[in-house]
């Protein structure tokens, strides 16, 4: 009895299942309470290291904004407000203005932030960090931010490339009445005005840059923007002017230059280029004709296009570019002139808005150095013109108010060597999305425009 007794009590003992599970959780107490340890320890890294990083971001864009000598102090402050002070608590930061930039140079501005927080219940899992402060482990964090000035183009209508190296390449004299309409302009050199700001905006200078426009901006020296059109030009040999370049005996309104080179009434162009061989003198009003929906060059090889009082116009839906070409010396002008003691001549020009010369409505070839200079813009002859006129080797002397053209766009750029500018000297309005429907891109500089973070 006694041995069936036992027998029955142990199968009985071998079928019971009751007290596994608290078994099972004893034996996976130690490592759940680690997993749990560890989740809560790096949840809580996440949130400071998240912390930093915000305070990073702030702290290397306000640096960037501040473009100083104290951009280090102001990061610091910045970075203190979101609760992390350099050499408090165990906390580092590092500002520097002289960081790699991800798209290349060394000019970024970068903020990294660096502390150590205590370790809790992680060390249940056997970590241990990766630093002792007094017998307590640590876990160093750390962060990093990168910015770079960021800056914002600015269209100009007056740039002066100073190619010559003449000491300002805007100047003005006592020209009260002088106004650009608040566009903005761009000297390689220095610019100077004296008498009024002439109603600029920005006034951007490489060197000094006195009384020009409401405000005056340090910039670096702008590379030609349309040099590259002097591709369009076809070679001297192609012209068929054969070395034929009458030019005028004398100046006034009676004709003296060859019955070739007189124009008057229409001058019908085909698309493309059109060549005129050496001086030409109006001896009436011309009125330019282009093909239908099409534009068209007119290429002044050695010579002028003397207005002798009179207008020379491009008609409604016509649309044409205005060369100068040849070779230097030989005594020849490469200009629009106006060469009459009588009422002033007039241009009046609207570009093309497609094809390569795009809102290109005067062109002066830049191998072109001698006899290139206009002496009274706006004045003798008038000028109405939409698009880009492009005297790189020039002095262009402003003295009159230049317009729009008749059927164009509100839109005037002006590039030259140098602007001298007296009287009432100035530039039309210009529409930067009218320069646009001219088909023109307008040449720029920038200007300082916040800040960007890129890291």
């Amino acid at each position: 009895m006694v041995v069936t007794s036992v027998a029955n009590q142990l199968r009985r003992l071998r079928t019971d299942e009751r007290g596994a599970v608290s078994v099972m959780m004893g034996l996976l107490a130690v490592p759940l309470v680690g997993f749990l340890a560890v989740g809560f320890e790096v949840s809580n890294w996440y949130l400071i290291t998240r912390g930093m990083q915000n305070a990073a971001d702030a702290a290397t864009i306000a640096a960037a904004i501040n473009n100083g000598a104290n951009y280090d102090v102001e990061a610091r402050a910045v970075a203190a407000q979101y609760g992390f002070v350099n050499g408090a608590n165990n906390i580092t930061i590092a500002v520097t203005n002289t960081a790699a930039c991800p798209g290349g140079g060394n000019n970024c501005y970068s903020v990294a932030i660096s502390g150590y927080t205590p370790l809790l219940l992680s060390q249940v899992a056997g970590f241990q960090g990766n630093a002792n402060f007094n017998g307590a482990l640590q876990k160093q964090l750390s962060v990093v931010a990168v910015a770079k000035q960021n800056t914002v183009p600015q269209n100009l209508c007056l740039l002066a490339l100073a190619s010559s190296g003449v000491p300002q390449g805007i100047r003005t004299n006592g020209a009260p009445t002088s106004n650009m309409n608040g566009c903005n302009s761009m000297s390689n050199t220095g610019s100077q005005c004296n008498g009024s700001n002439l109603g600029l905006g920005i006034s951007f200078a490489v060197g000094s840059n006195n009384g020009c426009g409401a405000q005056q901006i340090s910039n670096p020296a702008i590379t030609d923007p349309y040099s590259y059109l002097a591709s369009n030009i076809p070679p001297l040999s192609s012209s068929g002017c054969g070395g034929n370049y009458p030019q005028e005996s004398h100046h006034g309104n009676s004709s003296s230059v060859a019955a070739s080179n007189q124009l008057t009434g229409s001058l019908n162009l085909s698309s493309g280029n059109n060549f005129l061989c050496g001086d030409q003198m109006l001896t009436g009003n011309v009125t330019v004709n282009t093909p239908l929906g099409q534009s068209a060059v007119l290429i002044v090889e050695n010579g002028q296009l003397d207005l002798n009082g009179y207008q020379f116009a491009t008609s409604n839906g016509s649309a044409v570019t205005l060369v100068f070409s040849g070779t230097n010396g030989g005594g020849y002008t490469h200009a629009p002139t106006d060469n009459t003691n009588g009422p002033s001549g007039i241009l009046d020009i609207t570009p093309p808005t497609t094809g390569p010369w795009k809102g290109v409505a005067l062109y002066q070839d830049p191998s072109l150095t001698t006899g290139v200079d206009v002496s009274a813009a706006g004045n003798s002859p008038t000028w109405n013109i939409t698009g880009l006129v492009y005297m790189p080797h020039a002095t262009l002397t402003l003295k009159g108010a230049i317009d729009k053209s008749t059927f164009g766009s509100k839109c005037l750029v002006m590039v030259a060597d140098n602007f001298q500018i007296s009287g009432t000297g100035g530039i039309a309005k210009t529409d930067i999305g009218q320069c646009s429907q001219a088909g023109l891109t307008m040449p720029t500089a920038t200007i300082p425009g916040g800040a960007l973070l890129v890291l």
